[in-house]
C-alpha cells in the first residue's frame, strides 16, 4: 500500500509540475534560459526531444493526452526539475484552451507540434476507406497543430526565438517519389499540414515568428513498427532535429526541411 501511494504521489508531482519550474543553469550561449513546448511527449520522438532539451537546460513543457499513464515521461520530469508534464489532446479545443490559460504570460521560445498518428492501416484500403478514420487523422495531424499554435501565439510572441516547428514527413511531398500508394490518410494529412503551415509562415512573418516543417526520416518508433526499411534511432533523429531547429529563423521561414538540413520539395 505504501509503495502504491508513493508511486501515485510521484505521478501527481510530475503532472502538476511541482507548482513551478525549479531554477536551472542558464544557457551558455546568451545567459538566458529558453522554453520549449512539445506535444505528444510521452513516447518516441516527442519523448526524445523532451529528454534532450531538458538535458540542455531548457525549460520544457511536455504535453501528452494521458499524463497518468506516461511513466517514462513522468520519470523524466522527476529527474529534471526544469521539465513539467501537462495534459493535452490536440483535438480537444477545451483542453487546448485550458493549457493556454494555465501558462498565460509564460514565454515560449519554440513550439514543437509533434503529435501525430498514422491511422488504422486497414481503414485506408481501396473499397474500404473509412472516412471517419480519415477525419480522426486530419484532426490530429492537420487541425491540431494549428489549434495549438493559435492558442499559444501570445506565448510565442513573448519568447526570444519565436519558432513554430511542425514534425512532417517526406511521405507528404509531391516532389519526392515515395513508391507505391500507401497510408493515404496519413500522407494527405501531412501534405495538408505542409500547405497550412507554409501559409501560416507567410502570415506570421510580419510578427517575426518563424515557422518550419521538418521531416525526421524513418525512425524506430511505435508508428514505424513493421516497416520494411532501415530505421534510425530516436537519439540520432532527435539530435538532427534539434540541429535543424537551431537553424530556423525568419529569413528561412516556411521551409520544408529534411533531417540533414537540406530542403525538401513540396
Amino acid at each position: 500500500m505504501g509503495k502504491t501511494i508513493h508511486r501515485w504521489l510521484i505521478v501527481v508531482a510530475a503532472v502538476c509540475g511541482l507548482g513551478a519550474f525549479a531554477p536551472v543553469a542558464p544557457a551558455a550561449a546568451d545567459n538566458a534560459v529558453r522554453t520549449v513546448l512539445i506535444t505528444g511527449s510521452n513516447r518516441g520522438i516527442g519523448l526524445g526531444l523532451a529528454s534532450a532539451y531538458a538535458a540542455k537546460g531548457w525549460r520544457v513543457i511536455a504535453t501528452c493526452r494521458d499524463p497518468a499513464a506516461a511513466s517514462d515521461l513522468n520519470a523524466l520530469a522527476i529527474a529534471h526539475p526544469n521539465l513539467v508534464v501537462k495534459q493535452l489532446d490536440v483535438t480537444d479545443a477545451d483542453q487546448v484552451r485550458l493549457l493556454a490559460v494555465a501558462i498565460e504570460g509564460r514565454a515560449i521560445d519554440v513550439l514543437i507540434n509533434n503529435s501525430g498518428i498514422a491511422g488504422n492501416i486497414e481503414d485506408q484500403q481501396v473499397g474500404k476507406m473509412d472516412l471517419n478514420e480519415f477525419e480522426r487523422v486530419l484532426a490530429v495531424n492537420t487541425v491540431g497543430p494549428l489549434r495549438v499554435a493559435e492558442a499559444l501565439l501570445p506565448n510565442i510572441v513573448a519568447g526570444t526565438e519565436r519558432k513554430i516547428v511542425n514534425i512532417s514527413t517526406s511521405e507528404a511531398s509531391f516532389g519526392v517519389d515515395r513508391g507505391p500508394g500507401r497510408i493515404p490518410f496519413y500522407r494527405a494529412s501531412k501534405a495538408g499540414l505542409n500547405m497550412l503551415m507554409l501559409n501560416y509562415a507567410k502570415l506570421l512573418a510580419k510578427d517575426g515568428i518563424a515557422v518550419a516543417l521538418i521531416n525526421p526520416g524513418p525512425v524506430d518508433t511505435d508508428m514505424m513498427k513493421g516497416a520494411r526499411m532501415p530505421l534510425r534511432s530516436v537519439e540520432l533523429a532527435v539530435s538532427e532535429l534539434i540541429a535543424v531547429v537551431d537553424q530556423v529563423n525568419i529569413e528561412n521561414t516556411g521551409r520544408f526541411w529534411n533531417y540533414d538540413g537540406k530542403t525538401l520539395p513540396w
